[in-house]
């Protein structure tokens, strides 16, 4: 017996002024600079927050965040077409409790594989992890 998969539906909605709502509510006024590109890396980040919360509080770990995104958009070698070629997230964390090496490292995989945005893009993100003060290689 298949088990289906749950499903996550998302909607937005733009108008003529540029106010955008996130599932009929929650308006929100972007300035003009921000790009389509922009709100993507500010997707991409925010994802992997999110991502990282769940699973550190599955092991009880406690977090500050700041993250950064950026990009090069550009003309594909393979079909001549502009789009994303490079695409790098930087993370700064401060954990609470700190957890073993092995731990830490669990969990910021887990953080990259399980958002769906970071897994939904073409090239894959380049994270870079900082925590409580140290830079960590996965």
């Amino acid at each position: 017996m298949t088990v289906a998969a749950k499903e996550f539906r998302y909607a937005i909605e733009l108008d003529r002024t540029g106010r955008v709502t996130a599932d009929g509510s929650s308006p929100l006024d972007l300035d003009a600079a921000w790009t389509p590109e922009h709100l993507v890396l500010a997707g991409l980040v925010r994802c992997t927050l999110q991502s990282l919360g769940y699973h550190a509080a599955m092991v009880e770990i406690d977090f500050l965040a700041n993250a950064s995104a950026s990009a090069m958009v550009t003309r594909r070698s393979e079909d001549g077409r502009y789009a994303f070629v490079e695409i790098a997230v930087e993370l700064e964390l401060e954990l609470e409790p700190a957890p073993p090496r092995e731990t830490l490292v669990a969990l910021l995989a887990k953080a990259e594989r399980d958002c769906f945005v970071g897994a939904s893009l073409k090239p894959s993100p380049r994270y870079r992890w900082s925590v409580n003060g140290t830079a960590l290689e996965l």
